[in-house]
C-alpha cells in the first residue's frame, strides 16, 4: 500500500496470509528501545503538548530504529508543533499537514507503522480470555453442550 490508501490490518487480523503483498513485515517489541543516544533536552519554550510528544518518542518501540537524524527531525517537529500551538491565529491547514507529514515520517502512529510494514508486538494481557467468555464456556460445559 505504501503511504497512501487505507491503513493495512495488523498481521494477526489478516485472513489471507498466502499472498505476497509486498516486502516482508518487520516486527519489533514495543516499549523502550535497548539504548537511546543522548538526546537534547526539550526546549523550555516549547508548548507542553510538544514536550510530551517529544519525550514520548523515547519510550516508543519504533525508537529502536531511530538514528541521530531522526531525533533531529523529532526536534524540528516539536518546534513546529510548539509554534502552531502557541500561535494566537487560527491553525494554518498547510502547516498542520506539514507537521503531520513530519510526524508520519517518524512512524509515530500505528497507521504510519502499518503503512511502513512495521508492527510493535504488544505483550499479552494478564487474562487472555474475557470473563464473559469464560462464564459462557462454563455454562455450556455445565449443560453438556
Amino acid at each position: 500500500m505504501g503511504t497512501r490508501g487505507p491503513i493495512p490490518k495488523r498481521s494477526e487480523e489478516r485472513r489471507r496470509r498466502n499472498t505476497d503483498d509486498g516486502p516482508d513485515l518487520i516486527q519489533a517489541p514495543s516499549g523502550p528501545p535497548p539504548s537511546i543516544p543522548s538526546l537534547p533536552e526539550p526546549d523550555g519554550n516549547w508548548h507542553d503538548i510538544a514536550i510530551d510528544w517529544y519525550l514520548s518518542l523515547q519510550d516508543s518501540g519504533q525508537a529502536q530504529f531511530y538514528e541521530p537524524s531522526d531525533w533531529a527531525t523529532a526536534r524540528y517537529a516539536a518546534e513546529l508543533m510548539s509554534r502552531l500551538l502557541h500561535s494566537d491565529r487560527a491553525p494554518n491547514g498547510q502547516l498542520v499537514a506539514a507537521l503531520n507529514s513530519v510526524m508520519a515520517s517518524l512512524l509515530t502512529t500505528e497507521g504510519d507503522r502499518r503503512r511502513a510494514r512495521v508492527e510493535l508486538a504488544r505483550k499479552p494481557a494478564v487474562s487472555a480470555v474475557p470473563a464473559s467468555v469464560t462464564a459462557i464456556a462454563d455454562y455450556r460445559s455445565s449443560i453438556g453442550g
